[in-house]
C-alpha cells in the first residue's frame, strides 16, 4: 500500500490540473451553457504567457511583427501571475463575445462545431508560438521540498500545495455560486434568459462575468503547474482535457465538488498504472492509463442515460438543413471532368493536392451521413479510419489478402469498431456523445496506434502497405523507385464517386426519411414504429465504413500507417472542414475536400501568398467560426443559394423575353 500512496501523492499535481480544468467547465458551463473543447487550449495559452513571461522572451506569431520580443530581465512571479491571469480573463472575453454569446441560443452542435474551430486555430497558434522549443520549463512557484508521510513514502511538496489550492478555489466558487446573488443570478440566467431579462438582468454580461471567472480560476491553477509539467501545445490541450471532460460529465456539468472529487479519483488511478502494470502484467503495456477516462464516462453517463429523451429535451433545435439529393448531369460530368484533368495533366503538386482533396471527400461523407442524415456527433471518425488502416496492412502485407478484398474486409472492421462505439449513442446523445467519441478515438490511438505489436518496427515509420495490384496491374500511387503516377488518383477518384452514390441512395431511401426522422425527433419516430437504437448503431457502421475506406486510401497513398495521419487532432480537423463545406449534403462534402488543409484550394492560395500555406490550419479553423455564426449550413449552401438566386434571375429574365416557352424548372437546378 505504501507504493500506491507514493504514486497517488507524486501524481497529486497532474490530479490538480484535471481538477482545475474539470472546475473551470463546470463553471463555464453553468454560466453560458457552453461545453467548449478548446478549453484546454485557453489554459495552455495561459500557462505559456506566463512561462514566457517568466523568460523574459515572448514569441509574436503575427504577420509583419518581430518574431520573438526579447526583454531585458526575467519578470518575478508577483508580475507575471497577474500578467498570465489578465491575458486569460482577455482571451475569455473576447472568445465569449465574439463567439458563444452569438451561439447562445443555437444547437448544441454548432456551439460544439464553433469550440472545435476554436481549438484547432488556437493549436496552430501554440504551434507556431513554440517553433524553436516543444516544451517550456519554468522556475519553481510553489514550494518543493520533500515531504515524508507515514515514515517511508517522501515526496515533492508543491504537487501537494497545488491540490490544496485548487480545493481553496474551489470551495470558493461552490459557496459563490450558492450564497452569493451575482452567483445565483449567473445559474437563474444561464437556465433561463428570458425570465432573467424580465427581472432586469442581462444574460450576456452575467454569462461573461461567469466564463471570465471560470477562465481565471483554471489560469491560476495552469500557471502554478507550469514548473511541474513540460509546456507544450498536445499535453494540456488534450491529454487533461479528456479526464476532465470526462469528470464534469460525471458531475452533469452542475457540481463542482462532485466534477473536482471524480477529476482527483481518475488522475490518482492514472498515476498509480505503473504500479498497477507491475502487480498485473495482464494490463496492455501502453493506452491503459489514456483509456481509463472513457471507461469512466461510459459508466457513468449510460448508466444515467434514457433510452429516449423526455419530453423536456425533445426540443426542436435548429439543425443544418437537409435538402432533396438531386444530381444535375451535367454538374457530375464538369466535376469529373475537372477531377480527371487535375489528377492526369496537371503539375506533380496540384496532382498532390487534388488527390489529398479527393480522399478528404470521403471523410467528409461520413460526416454527412452520421450528423448531417442521423444528427448523431462523432469525434473519432479518423480514429475508425486509422483501425482501416492497420486492418489493411494485417491483410494485405502480413496474410497476403488481393485487392479489392482487403481494403473492403479493412473498411468492415472499421465499421465494426464503429458500431461498438455507437452503443452508448442508444442512452446519450449531445454534447455528452461528443465527449464519449473523442475520448473513444484518444484510446483508440494510444492503445492500438501506438502499440508495438501493430504497428511494429518504429523505426520502418509505420506498418507496411502493398500497392493494390489487380492481376498484373499496378494501380499504386508510386511504382518500384519511379515516380508518382495519376492512376492511383483515378482509383481513388472511383471510390469516392461510388461513395457519393451511395450516400445519395441513402437519402433517398425509406431508410434515409427515417433516419432524417430520428434526426428530428427521437420520440416521434419510435412513436411511428422506427427502431431508433438499431438505425443509431447501423448508421455509424456505414459512417465508419467511409471513413475506412478513406483511411485505407491514405494507407495505400503512403505505403505506411502510423499513428500521425490518425490522431485526435486529425479528427477535429476533419470535422471542422466537414461542417465548412456543409454537413448535410454530399455537395458540402465536395466543397469540403475542396477546402481541406493541402488541398486543392490552399494550395492555389499558396501560390498566390508564399505565407498562406503556413496558416492554412489557423485560417480553416476561423473561417470554420465565421461560418457557424453567419451561415451554420456551410458554404455549400450558401453557393447554392446564391446560383438559385441567379438562376431565378436568368428565368424572370427569359420569361420576360419569351413567354411562350416553357421552362422544364426540374433541369435547371444544378
Amino acid at each position: 500500500m505504501s507504493d500506491y500512496l507514493f504514486y497517488v501523492l507524486t501524481g497529486a499535481g497532474a490530479s490538480a490540473i484535471i481538477a482545475g480544468l474539470a472546475l473551470g467547465l463546470v463553471v463555464t458551463y453553468q454560466s453560458a451553457m457552453t461545453v467548449s473543447f478548446a478549453y484546454g487550449a485557453t489554459a495552455t495559452w495561459s500557462a505559456f504567457t506566463f512561462a514566457e513571461l517568466r523568460r523574459g522572451d515572448i514569441p509574436l506569431p503575427i504577420p509583419g511583427l518581430p518574431a520573438r520580443l526579447d526583454l531585458a530581465d526575467e519578470f518575478p512571479t508577483v508580475v507575471a501571475l497577474p500578467g498570465a491571469l489578465i491575458v486569460a480573463g482577455i482571451l475569455a472575453w473576447v472568445l465569449y463575445v465574439a463567439v458563444f454569446k452569438r451561439l447562445r441560443h443555437a444547437p448544441p452542435l454548432a456551439r460544439l462545431v464553433a469550440s472545435v474551430g476554436i481549438l484547432v486555430a488556437m493549436l496552430s497558434l501554440l504551434d507556431r508560438r513554440m517553433a524553436d522549443v516543444r516544451s517550456l520549463r519554468t522556475p519553481p512557484v510553489l514550494p518543493r521540498e520533500p515531504v515524508t508521510v507515514m515514515d517511508d513514502v517522501t515526496v515533492p511538496r508543491d504537487g501537494l500545495w497545488l491540490m490544496l489550492i485548487v480545493v481553496i478555489v474551489a470551495a470558493t466558487l461552490w459557496w459563490l455560486a450558492r450564497s452569493s446573488v451575482t452567483g445565483l443570478r449567473i445559474r437563474a440566467a444561464a437556465e433561463n434568459d428570458k425570465a432573467a431579462v424580465l427581472m432586469g438582468m442581462s444574460p450576456e454580461r452575467l454569462g461573461t462575468v461567469g466564463v471570465v471567472v471560470g477562465s481565471v480560476a483554471t489560469a491560476l491553477i495552469m500557471c502554478l503547474a507550469a514548473p511541474m509539467i513540460p509546456v507544450n501545445p498536445t499535453a494540456i490541450s488534450l491529454g487533461y482535457l479528456v479526464p476532465a471532460l470526462g469528470a464534469a460529465v460525471v458531475a452533469r456539468m452542475r457540481s463542482i465538488p462532485i466534477a473536482v472529487g471524480t477529476a482527483v479519483a481518475i488522475g490518482s488511478v492514472q498515476s498509480c498504472f505503473t504500479q498497477l502494470q507491475f502487480d498485473w502484467p495482464w494490463l496492455p503495456s501502453t493506452g491503459t492509463r489514456e483509456a481509463l477516462p472513457l471507461v469512466v464516462i461510459i459508466v457513468a453517463v449510460a448508466a444515467g442515460g434514457a433510452r429516449l429523451p423526455d419530453r423536456r429535451s425533445a426540443i426542436a433545435t435548429r439543425l443544418p438543413v437537409v435538402p432533396p439529393a438531386r444530381v444535375t448531369p451535367v454538374a457530375a460530368v464538369g466535376l469529373i471532368a475537372v477531377a480527371v484533368l487535375g489528377l492526369v495533366a496537371a503539375g506533380p503538386l496540384w496532382r498532390t493536392a487534388m488527390l489529398t482533396s479527393v480522399i478528404a471527400v470521403l471523410f467528409a461523407l461520413s460526416f454527412v451521413v452520421l450528423t448531417g442524415l442521423g444528427g448523431q456527433t462523432s469525434l473519432a471518425q479518423l480514429a475508425f479510419a486509422g483501425m482501416a488502416g492497420f486492418a489493411l496492412s494485417k491483410l494485405a502485407h502480413d496474410a497476403g489478402v488481393a485487392f479489392p478484398l482487403a481494403p473492403l474486409l479493412a473498411a468492415g472492421v472499421a465499421s465494426v469498431i464503429g458500431m461498438i462505439v455507437a452503443l452508448p449513442a442508444m442512452r446519450i446523445r449531445g454534447t455528452e456523445l461528443a465527449v464519449i467519441t473523442f475520448a473513444a478515438g484518444i484510446a483508440i490511438t494510444e492503445l492500438v496506434f501506438k502499440n508495438p505489436d501493430v504497428i511494429g518496427d518504429a523505426s520502418t515509420g509505420g506498418a507496411p502497405v502493398p500497392n493494390p495490384r489487380i492481376g498484373p496491374w499496378d494501380l499504386g500511387l508510386v511504382a518500384g523507385n519511379s515516380s508518382s503516377r495519376p492512376v492511383f488518383g483515378l482509383l481513388a477518384l472511383g471510390v469516392v464517386i461510388l461513395a457519393c452514390a451511395l450516400v445519395i441512395t441513402l437519402r433517398r431511401s425509406a431508410t434515409g426519411r427515417r433516419l432524417l426522422a430520428i434526426r428530428s425527433s427521437e420520440r416521434a419516430a419510435a412513436a411511428c414504429g422506427v427502431n431508433v437504437g438499431r438505425y443509431k448503431v447501423a448508421l455509424y457502421g456505414v459512417s465508419a465504413f467511409l471513413a475506412g475506406l478513406g483511411g485505407c486510401l491514405v494507407a495505400y497513398r503512403f505505403g505506411t500507417v502510423s499513428d500521425a495521419s490518425f490522431g485526435p487532432i486529425a479528427s477535429l480537423t476533419a470535422l471542422t472542414v466537414a461542417y465548412l463545406g456543409g454537413i448535410a449534403t454530399v455537395g458540402g462534402a465536395i466543397t469540403a475536400g475542396a477546402l481541406a488543409a493541402s488541398g486543392v484550394v490552399f494550395y492555389a492560395l499558396s501560390q498566390v501568398s508564399e505565407s498562406s500555406g503556413r496558416w492554412d490550419v489557423f485560417l480553416g479553423g476561423v473561417l470554420l467560426v465565421a461560418v457557424v455564426i453567419l451561415a451554420p449550413d456551410g458554404l455549400a449552401a450558401v453557393l447554392g443559394r446564391r446560383r438559385h438566386a441567379i438562376v431565378a434571375r436568368w428565368r424572370s429574365s427569359v420569361r420576360a423575353t419569351t413567354p411562350d416557352t416553357q421552362i422544364d424548372q426540374d433541369r435547371i437546378v444544378v
